[in-house]
């Protein structure tokens, strides 16, 4: 297969290609590197760097990348809180990147797309395990700008063809095994790499935000997926719609939840080094608990999460945060 891989620089974009080109597909990468990084391009993958809402760009690789069979999505901004601050960058490039991103696949007959959603386009969960019936009531621009650019596939797909799936997903983590490329986000707000910021030096203590939620102890309980197995429905669900399938969405998970003090606990036992943490108040927005079911996307795409175990997902992480302390530009 030829898959164009948007965003294939950035965290969980780059593990996707890592999988793709070991199993031999031809990869094609666009990346404008305002999140990405050039080191995390794989070797074999062909890489454009420029920006999907310049539809020459878009319609100039397209031309010359002939026999694309599908897309996979990551391309987009995704911090919740700078999506509430500045509302208008996140329907710019979220939303106008997929819209031209569209139209030149439309003109190029490209008509399979995989994209990668999130779990913030349900907003505060009704029950948990959250399952993909669920409403979807975003409560921040982030996860609203995720839920209308799902709309557009749909429409598109009514008007023009296109077949998509949409991947709803929760706290991406952990590295790839062979340590050579990882999570590296600036500013961070992921909570494991943050963590591992304490051991490394780079933070003197990790914050833990409330510790009187309605959980075993009291902090947020979270459904932590590594990254590897995330790459791995991607690719499954490629697949599926190379077989002809319809359009469809399917939330991924571990279907198991861990607290805020679990995560620091696992931390402090994989890099055998103290890990200071100080208790704060609750922050605004957050639920206390997210897990999600992902039942459907085992059964329909036959997808299994191989790295669930937490130790496992914080060692991964350890070992290219501790060789990477500065990230892409420890090298």
């Amino acid at each position: 297969m030829k898959i164009l891989v948007l965003g294939g620089a950035g965290y969980i974009g780059s593990h996707t290609v890592y999988e793709l080109t070991d199993a031999g597909e031809d990869v094609v990468i666009i990346d404008n590197l305002e999140t990405g990084y050039k080191e995390a391009v794989h070797p074999k993958a062909k890489f454009y760097q420029g920006d999907l809402r310049d539809r020459a760009f878009v319609d100039s690789v397209l031309d010359q990348e002939t026999g694309i069979d599908a897309v996979i999505h990551f391309a987009a901004n995704s911090l919740v809180g700078e999506s509430m601050t500045n509302p208008l960058k996140y329907y710019d490039n979220n939303l106008c990147g997929t819209k031209t991103m569209l139209e030149s696949m439309v003109a190029h007959g490209i008509d399979k797309i995989v994209f990668s959603s999130t779990a913030a386009t349900y907003g505060e969960p009704e029950k948990t395990p959250i399952l993909e019936t669920d409403r979807t009531e975003p409560t921040n621009t982030y996860g609203e700008t995720k839920l209308s650019m799902e709309k557009m596939f749909k429409w598109v797909g009514k008007a023009h063809g296109l077949r998509f799936v949409s991947l709803r997903y929760f706290n991406a983590c952990g590295a790839h095994k062979s340590g050579e490329i990882g999570e590296a986000h600036n500013p961070e707000t992921h909570l494991i790499p943050l963590i591992l910021q304490v051991p490394n030096g780079k933070r003197e203590a990790i914050s833990i935000f409330g510790t009187d939620y309605p959980t075993k102890d009291g902090t947020c309980v979270r459904d932590y997926i590594h990254v590897t197995d995330l790459a791995q429905a991607h690719i499954l669900a490629v697949k599926y719609l190379m077989e002809g399938n319809e359009s469809d969405i399917f939330n991924l998970g571990n279907g198991i939840g861990f607290t805020v003090k679990e995560v620091i606990e696992t931390a402090k036992e994989v890099t055998q080094k103290p890990i200071k943490a100080v208790e704060e108040g609750r922050r605004a927005g957050d639920p206390a608990v997210l897990i999600a079911s992902s039942e459907k996307a085992k059964k329909v795409l036959g997808w299994k999460p191989e790295h669930a175990d937490l130790h496992e997902i914080i060692e991964s992480a350890w070992k290219w945060h501790s060789t990477h302390p500065e990230g892409y530009q420890s090298k």
